[in-house]
Formats: C-alpha cells, structure tokens, sequence
C-alpha cells in the first residue's frame, strides 16, 4: 500500500522516531497510526532494553516545592552532552511536576506516577529510545514540612548538586541560604546526636592509631584523640560547621540569630555512590575494532 507523507509526518510528531522507522510501522500496520504508534513503542522497549546494562551516571538533579510538600530528585542520563538536552531537561521537570502532585512517597511509588495515562517508568523507557541513551530514575525523595516552617531549595551548577532544607520558621530566604551551604559544604550528619556509634569508634580508633604512630606518649594518647576526635564530628556536622556566607560563626549560631533552627536537609549530587566505567582512549578504540 502507498504510505502518505502526511501520515509519516504525524506518525514522527506522535512518536519522536525516525522517518524510516515511522514508514515501516505504517506498512506494517496497513496504515492504522494509532496501531503505528503501538508497534514503534514495542519496538522501542525492545532497544531500550539493550540499553539496560549500560552505566548511567551523568544527568541532572532537580528540587521543587509546592505549599508544604517538596522533591528533590536525580534523573540519570550515560552522557553530560545529553544531560544538556533541552528534551531531557523538559522531561525532568515534567516528572518532578508529576510527582509533587501525586501522592507517592517514594521511588517505587513515583515511577508509577502517570503523566497523560502512562506511568513515569514507561516514559522513561520510551525517553530512552527517542535520546538514545540509557536513562533512568534512581532517586525521589519527598519531604513535608509543617505550616510553621520553610523550605529552602536551591539548584548549583545547573542540577549538578540539588540542597531542599526545612528550618524552623517562615524565612525563606534564609532556609534558602542553609540550602546553598548544604551543596557547597556537603554535610554528613545535622548533628552529633545522628551519628552512628560505629562512626565514632572507627575514628577514635583512626586517631589512636595515627597518634601513636606520631610518636606520641600513651599517656597523652587518649585525650588528644577525644580532642580530634570532636573537632572531626564538629567537621562534619551541619549545625557545627561555619557558615559558608559567615565563616566567623556556626550554621547553628546564624540560625538561632534570626529565631531559627534546622529541622532537616537532603542534598543529591549528580552520580554519586555509581561506580563509572572508565576505558583509555585506545581502548577503546581496540573494542570498537573487535565489533
């Protein structure tokens, strides 16, 4: 059967795939776009799932609020260059509308999140063979505060690092300045009282170790190691540590300047915990060859 240009043009605006792939769907579907469509998408999990065991280690994190509810979530892409797409942009910010307005309260239950009738793990999938590239949805964290505290979000480097805190209060511009030392400064704990036991044996133990290997007298040992050892938990601390905008007093002591405290914070960066596969260039190119 003849295949209309008009249909092969509609058929691509529908699906995103390419002329001749949208021409083959047609013929095999006797012209039926909607069935067109179905065939294309069949075909495009089945390329996506070659994709499946690629590493996807770039991409963007996002934070958005809404009232007393907020995310702040990562999309991962294989590749920077596509990160920078404005399509994959789009569908970042799509997904975290979608989930703000759902009622998931984690990533299982976001990735079952529909947007236009089809849940976010098949928009991903879908996404995936239209970009090219492995995508995927790995973190979604939601958090609600209460009407007497305020969100503080902040996006660095384009979503390279994404920082939500909530504070005590309605200052939004000062949670806002909490979040933005969050990315910068990368705190492990809000406080000591966070701190696994664990934690704290394993460094006295660092110290201990290191001290004596100083040369250091035993009998002095000990009290020099709880000296470093409260200086490192103050490190790491992010109500101890010095404020990024004011290094002459803590994040704790600016806060309760302005009547405040932390109540919780969350920071993503883009990756992180992914082990990435790494090749030299001629290595490469070897394997390229052996194809």
């Amino acid at each position: 059967m003849t295949i209309k240009a008009s249909d092969v043009k509609a058929l691509r605006d529908k699906t995103g795939a390419g002329m001749m792939d949208c021409k083959k769907a047609l013929s095999e579907t006797n012209g039926d776009i909607d069935k067109a469509v179905d065939y294309l998408r069949e075909k495009g999990i089945a390329k996506a799932a070659k994709k499946a065991d690629r590493i996807a280690a770039e991409g963007l994190t996002n934070v958005i609020t809404a009232g007393n509810k907020a995310v702040i979530y990562e999309l991962n892409s294989e590749t920077d260059f596509v990160a920078k797409n404005e399509q994959f942009q789009t569908l970042l910010n799509t997904i975290g509308q979608s989930i703000l307005a759902s009622t998931a309260t984690n990533l299982d239950e976001a990735l079952a999140v529909e947007i236009d009738g089809k849940a976010i793990k098949d928009v991903v999938i879908d996404a995936t063979t239209k970009i090219g590239e492995k995508l995927t949805l790995r973190r979604v964290i939601i958090v609600n505060k209460q009407d007497d505290e305020a969100f503080g979000a902040y996006v660095h480097m384009g979503g390279n690092i994404s920082a939500l805190t909530v504070i005590k209060g309605d200052d939004e511009t000062l949670a806002k300045d909490i979040a933005m030392h969050v990315a910068a400064i990368n705190p492990r704990y809000l406080d000591q009282s966070q701190i696994e036991q664990s934690v704290i044996d394993h460094e006295r133990s660092v110290l201990r170790n290191e001290a004596l290997n100083e040369g250091k007298p035993e009998h002095i040992v000990d009290k020099m190691v709880e000296g470093r050892l409260n200086k490192y938990l103050k490190e790491i601390c992010l109500v101890n540590q010095p404020f990024v905008k004011n290094p002459d007093v803590t994040v704790e002591n600016h806060l309760k300047e302005a009547g405040s405290s932390v109540v919780s914070f969350v920071r993503l960066e883009v990756g992180e915990g992914i082990e990435k596969k790494t090749e030299d260039f001629a290595s490469e190119v070897q394997s390229q060859m052996n194809k």
